[in-house]
């Protein structure tokens, strides 16, 4: 009768004893739990405006009138749910090229610098790459614009598909609405690909190196050890980012698609942030635009519930 009330004590003062033996760290932590609660959880509140048709500086918004799930049928029916839906289209097939092409490039970017000898050109080669992190997307967006121009216009791609003989007349890239994801994911693909390489390549020197060694007396060449030997070490790595980057498949920017998208590419270009913007906040319909973010959040979660559940089935790394 008694030996389950002990446990229970017992395993009560172990976590008491841990909390006062790490009551430092708790300490340091609380100012970023109180940052991520006040910026975070608290504007939660402001979803209210998605039951009311708010109108800002007339009333408070505890004083606004309740219109129950009304702005959730006018943003899935009539001219808005076709713009909201297409949107919606846009923004998975944008995160979605992203999320490929900068998987690929900088996990084979990594590979390949971790077989650079050289520290000298590793280096540069990284300071290279890192670089276009620090741009803003403004900066991005003037670049990228410039290089898809016509060639007296200093369009660099356009020139040299005329030089190679790919093409016999310049390419207007950004008057074609098949070519904006592509633009989208590459110019995202040159920006962060570098800086993408730091996990990696920060994961790649955890690996035992005796097996690259074990694997050189089996007669392994540089591309064997890299596939049988780098790529399964730094897999839980590539696993747990998967997961994290699956949850931000809505979140396809902002910057690059409003700068580079005209009249003529927007069944392609606009993204449901620039719908926000455009039929929300510029319209001045404040609930319409709580209730794309809501639904933004909504599935996000879904999204990376459903990816780390699959990968914990599968037997592969969690988040928790």
């Amino acid at each position: 009768m008694t030996t389950k009330p002990l446990a229970h004590q017992k395993k009560r003062k172990s976590v008491w004893d841990t909390i006062v033996a790490q009551r430092e760290l708790i300490i340091m932590s609380v100012p970023i739990l109180l940052y991520k609660i006040l910026f975070s959880y608290v504007p939660i509140i402001g979803w209210t405006m998605a039951f009311q048709n708010y109108k800002p500086a007339v009333r408070s918004i505890w004083e606004q009138e309740w219109v129950g799930f009304d702005n959730f049928v006018k943003l899935f029916t009539g001219i808005n749910g076709e713009r909201f839906l297409r949107d919606v289209r846009n923004t998975l097939g944008q995160s979605f090229l992203t999320l490929l092409l900068g998987y690929i490039g900088s996990i084979s970017l990594a590979l390949l610098m971790n077989e650079v000898k050289n520290n000298k050109f590793k280096r540069i080669v990284q300071n290279i790459t890192y670089m276009p992190h620090f741009l803003s997307w403004i900066i991005v967006a003037g670049l990228v614009s410039t290089m898809l121009a016509v060639p007296t216009s200093g369009g660099i791609i356009n020139d040299v598909l005329i030089r190679l003989g790919l093409i016999k007349e310049p390419i207007m890239f950004l008057s074609y609405p098949k070519y904006f994801w592509w633009i989208v994911a590459f110019s995202h693909l040159w920006k962060e690909m570098g800086w993408n390489t730091i996990i990696y390549l920060a994961a790649m020197t955890a690996i035992d190196p005796t097996l690259y060694e074990a694997s050189v007396i089996d007669g392994a060449n540089r591309y064997q050890k890299m596939w049988h030997i780098t790529l399964p070490g730094i897999k839980p790595t590539i696993i747990v980012l998967l997961i994290m980057n699956v949850g931000h498949l809505l979140e396809a920017g902002f910057e690059i698609q409003y700068f580079l998208g005209n009249g003529l590419v927007v069944e392609r270009s606009e993204i449901i942030d620039i719908f926000v913007l455009r039929y929300g906040i510029q319209m001045g319909n404040y609930s319409l635009a709580t209730v794309a973010g809501i639904f933004k959040t909504v599935i996000s979660i879904i999204l990376i519930s459903v990816s780390n559940f699959i990968s914990g089935r599968l037997g592969e790394e969690k988040l928790i």
